[in-house]
């Protein structure tokens, strides 16, 4: 419950935005947050993605409320955001702050391997309190549902501690301020590519090498995670127009949107409907063939956008602008 003082001093961050971010890539914040209101507010449905580290930036501090609120309706990630949100969940107060990181040199990178810390930029993860720990926790799942002979998605083994309060005793930040407890509690729709290109998909890829799990299609992959895609997709635009909030690039953003020309171009379908709204918060420039930097107005060329869907290209960092938004949505 949020005291009067905490609602006070939220709502003026919007009051602020509204009346600083007159012009520019703060414009753009104002123009992408209001009609991300417009269309939420109207009825339509938001997917989001998430690249980059964003889970270690602690994103979930306002991203969960977002969730809990019925504000984001689906989210595509890579598997280090989904395990990292947990890492911090868990492990907090033995993460490291590196303010001056990028005057390390090479000696001091190795001392923090011999600590078993793990950089990301100026966060250091450690590796036994927040990894091993959940490693062991979802390693149990596995090898369980190996021995069942029965086949999750990876956020569904996470979802699956969460929900059994296996990591409850391990908390150390309010679990409020975790995106993925909040996702877990509303069971929110979740696809993950790539996830063997994270901590954990190397751990499960070690655990088949090794056989103790026997079955390397327990975890359920990329593929199947595109056709489920297809499913929601189609079960959720048909019926609610659906917007596509864009969170760094990669793998993340590149895998959700093409399903939509997958549909209609290779599917042959004629009832697919376009996303209705596009935002994307990036530093990635259009040059060398850059997807990750390709401007919106490409994307009608692939039949994801249409020419009237409302778009926006926020240049910037996103561990700043992405909670601006997010509390510009919410009436902070």
């Amino acid at each position: 419950m949020q005291t009067v003082l905490e609602t006070q001093t939220m709502s003026a961050i919007s009051s602020f935005m509204k009346k600083h971010f007159r012009h520019f890539n703060a414009a753009v914040v104002i123009d992408a947050a209001e009609a991300y209101i417009k269309h939420v507010t109207s009825g339509g449905k938001m997917f989001l993605t998430l690249a980059g580290a964003m889970s270690t930036a602690e994103l979930g501090l306002s991203l969960a409320e977002m969730i809990r609120q019925g504000k984001v309706h689906g989210i595509c990630c890579t598997g280090a955001n989904l395990e990292e949100d947990l890492y911090n969940l868990v492990a907090h107060s033995h993460y490291e702050r590196v303010p001056h990181y990028r005057q390390l040199s090479p000696r001091e990178e190795a001392d923090l391997l011999g600590r078993h810390l793990n950089r990301v930029t100026d966060t250091c993860i450690p590796e036994e309190e927040a990894m091993r720990r959940i490693e062991r926790i979802v390693m149990e799942e596995w090898h369980a549902a190996d021995r069942a002979g029965e086949r999750y998605f990876p956020h569904e083994f996470l979802y699956k501690i969460l929900q059994k309060g296996k990591l409850k005793q391990h908390y150390e930040i309010d679990p409020k301020d975790s995106w993925m407890v909040a996702a877990a509690e509303k069971n929110l729709p979740l696809f993950v590519p790539g996830w063997e290109d994270s901590t954990l998909g190397n751990m499960y890829a070690g655990q088949t090498i090794q056989g103790k799990v026997k079955n390397v299609t327990t975890v359920r992959g990329g593929v199947e995670y595109m056709i489920e895609l297809a499913r929601w997709y189609m079960e959720t635009a048909t019926r609610t127009p659906l917007g596509f909030f864009q969170i760094g690039g990669g793998i993340a953003g590149d895998f959700p949107i093409c399903v939509v020309p997958m549909l209609s171009q290779d599917l042959r379908r004629d009832d697919v409907p376009l996303w209705a709204y596009f935002c994307q918060i990036s530093d990635s420039t259009t040059s060398y063939g850059s997807y990750s930097g390709a401007v919106p107005n490409e994307k009608i060329t692939w039949g994801k956008l249409g020419e009237n869907t409302p778009r926006f290209v926020i240049e910037s960092d996103a561990t700043i602008v992405a909670p601006l938004i997010f509390a510009y949505v919410l009436g902070w």
